[in-house]
């Protein structure tokens, strides 16, 4: 211990201000804990810094820059639509900084105590706080790790200033011409989509069958059908092998079908995933178990084997959503109050802002026929609803999972308009235990795009409306 380092004691010590900590520093802080927040960058983490928030201002700036050019179908055209790309990233940096500025006034309107810094667990209630000049101890009875995740870089794609990672590709200064994705899965999905939207020619490089593997074929089919009619090549069942750097950009070498190719572009954005931040931390300083992908085990609220510890987040199993940490937040503080939260993740909606929206809930069919349920799928189209068709905008459907023998409902998939914003009333049903006809007669305003949900429960309960 250095000179003067005399341990600050705090109830519950938080280890990340991500959607995930702050949130369980907030309500630690309601349930009349005395909570510390520490993170090493800025609050919000990754999500409002360099992740969610100012990834969707970049697609809806060129959703915005698609749109303007006009719809022949509506008899709507428009001539020499220009883009200034340095006030689009103004904007998205004024969105980013409006929001992390109201987490730090929610943090301090609910006393919690921000320290910057970065954390090393000296022993299960003593961590140290180091920034650049001085370390201080804190000592916890409580702590709730959220550390988080960052992007996985390939050895054969170093990042540099052509080879990006996520964080990257949301800042560049102007337009690129011509961009590869190396990964086929959300981030690179949405990132192309949204450059793509800009004019820029898109290539994807998936080594699966498929983009999106983790949705169903009938969902994906329709993204991808969207992404190649905006000029984007997709490469699938293909291995990334290298890249060269040039005066132009960059030359990627991949292998499909037996071949070596190569293709040119001014960037290469790699997207195969995220990797857990738990390496720096001295997790073994305390015994912390963590598996092989660097994962803290937890039980059913967040406690990790050291009974007084807590992960939450990008660092525990489960797909790296900023909901999911949230959620996993609260159940960690209220699990250190007393009370008996557990964490049930079959309400907990993955969301996908390509183009059109993909948004799933609870189980699938394949999913439900796997636990041996019988159930019934509901499909019903854009195509007829009337919102869909007065905004142009009518390919995909949501589908409703409901239990055979009594109509309860387990599962949604949607893919089309606002599928983001969709999902949440799918969401409600499963978690209030509503069933198909609970959800028909609910009187949906018309027209909308809800009405698809209402009409799916008319499929189901087989008296369809607007559809044969």
């Amino acid at each position: 211990m250095v000179v003067g380092d005399f341990p600050i004691e705090v109830d519950t010590l938080v280890v990340g201000a991500g959607p995930g900590g702050y949130v369980a520093a907030i309500r630690a802080a309601q349930l009349g804990q005395k909570v510390t927040i520490v993170d090493k960058a800025d609050l919000g983490g990754t999500c409002l810094n360099v992740g969610c928030i100012p990834s969707k201002a970049l697609i809806q700036a060129g959703h915005l820059a698609q749109s303007a050019k006009g719809n022949e179908d509506l008899g709507i055209t428009t001539e020499n639509v220009s883009v200034d790309f340095s006030k689009v990233q103004e904007w998205k940096g004024s969105v980013v900084n409006r929001l992390t500025s109201g987490v730090e006034g929610l943090l301090k309107g609910n006393k919690v105590d921000i320290v910057k810094g970065e954390v090393y667990f000296v022993d299960d209630h003593n961590v140290k706080v180091m920034d650049e000049t001085d370390s201080q101890t804190y000592t916890f009875k409580n702590c709730i790790i959220a550390t988080g995740s960052s992007p996985i870089e390939i050895p054969s794609f170093p990042f540099s200033d052509k080879v990006l990672d996520s964080t990257s590709g949301l800042a560049l200064e102007k337009i690129p011409e011509s961009l590869v994705v190396i990964g086929g899965g959300y981030i690179g999905t949405e990132l192309g989509s949204a450059y793509a939207n800009f004019g820029t020619k898109v290539t994807i490089v998936e080594g699966a069958e498929d983009i999106l593997a983790t949705f169903e074929k009938q969902m994906r089919s329709v993204v991808t059908k969207r992404l190649k009619k905006n000029n984007v090549d997709i490469v699938t069942n293909a291995m990334a092998k290298g890249v060269e750097e040039t005066d132009a950009g960059v030359k990627v070498t991949y292998e499909a079908n037996g071949k070596e190719e190569t293709v040119e572009a001014d960037y290469v954005l790699v997207t195969v995933g995220r990797t857990p931040n738990t390496s720096e931390l001295g997790l073994e300083q305390v015994g912390i178990e963590v598996d092989d992908k660097g994962l803290i085990k937890i039980d059913k609220q967040c406690r990790t084997n050291v009974k007084n510890i807590y992960a939450i987040g990008d660092i525990v199993e489960g797909l790296p959503l900023a909901h999911k940490a949230s959620y996993e937040g609260n159940v960690a503080a209220e699990a250190i109050s007393g009370q008996k939260s557990e964490i049930d993740y079959i309400g907990m909606p993955a969301v996908v802002f390509s183009d059109p929206e993909m948004a799933s809930v609870g189980y699938t069919e394949q999913e439900a026929k796997d636990k041996g349920i019988e159930i019934k799928a509901a499909r019903f189209p854009f195509a007829a609803n009337g919102r869909a068709l007065s905004l142009n905008d009518t390919e995909g459907f949501m589908k409703l999972i409901t239990r055979k023998e009594d109509g309860l409902v387990i599962g949604g998939q949607i893919v089309g308009p606002s599928a983001s914003d969709m999902i949440s009333e799918v969401g409600l049903a499963i978690e209030a235990g509503m069933t198909a006809e609970d959800i028909a007669l609910t009187v949906h305003a018309h027209p909308t795009l809800g009405e698809v949900t209402m009409e799916a429960a008319h499929v189901a309960l087989g008296t369809p409306i607007h559809m044969l």
